[in-house]
């Protein structure tokens, strides 16, 4: 599954940044959405329209629905081996970058810290006025109560369709992408920019590039080692 050559960089590597999505995730029970059926329809209305920054605007409490059965479905969801491997791996290298495109937090449920999130958490809400952000871990539904702050009104701290990054985010991930020597893309098809632009950064930067997937992606042919195998057995084997 892993060859000698790669777990040979892999132990001499110092500078170290990995970019999941969706699939590590997925292992984990969590519904991609993306793939389409029923389970990317909320009440008639596609994932790409529910999940809007124009429906924030103009439907606030329908958004809030979404997200909070979102949210309990995740109640069912626990870290799996891959979770378990990356939190381990600060202790590895010298400087190590965790960046996902998951908003589910089972990378800091599985011990991560300093996860760099680009697409948020979906147990945080903040205000649309002041920007104060609150824990809304287990409040299911969340609470109705607008801002302490200053009375406005909370949304889900993630990214929507039609919305920018967190700032500071991708410019973190960037310079990790552009430092590192080894990059991993695990559980990601390398379709959602700019996330899947960190890749191309850490290639043209010079670093090994390192996909983890079950199945051919985009990025297949860039990578210059492939692990076709699921991030729950493969990261576990290869920090062995």
């Amino acid at each position: 599954m892993i060859s000698e050559k790669l777990r040979e960089i892999f132990e001499r590597a110092q500078r170290v940044c990995v970019l999941t999505g969706a699939g590590i995730s997925a292992e984990s029970g969590v519904p991609t959405f993306r793939g389409g059926g029923q389970s990317a329809v909320w009440k008639g209305m596609p994932f790409d329209e529910i999940s809007s920054a124009r429906m924030v605007r103009e439907n606030l409490p329908e958004v809030w629905e979404w997200f909070d059965y979102r949210r309990g479905v995740l109640k069912d969801c626990a870290p799996n081996p891959a979770h378990y491997a990356l939190a381990g791996w600060p202790d590895r290298f010298a400087e190590f970058t965790l960046v996902t495109q998951n908003i589910d937090g089972l990378h800091a449920a599985a011990g991560s810290r300093a996860v760099v999130e680009l697409h948020g958490n979906i147990h945080r809400a903040y205000c649309n006025v002041c920007g104060k952000r609150f824990d809304i871990r287990g409040k299911i539904p969340h609470s109705p109560d607008d801002c302490d702050e200053c009375a406005g009104k909370l949304r889900p701290d993630v990214v929507l369709f039609g919305e920018m990054l967190p700032a500071g985010a991708f410019e973190r991930a960037g310079r990790s992408a552009r430092s590192c020597e080894l990059f991993f893309v695990v559980g990601t098809s390398a379709l959602v920019y700019p996330a899947a632009g960190l890749a191309e950064i850490a290639k043209r930067s010079g670093a090994v590039l390192v996909e983890v997937n079950p199945e051919a992606t985009p990025m297949t042919d860039f990578c210059d080692f492939t692990i076709r195998e699921k991030a729950g057995l493969a990261l576990p084997a290869l920090t062995i």
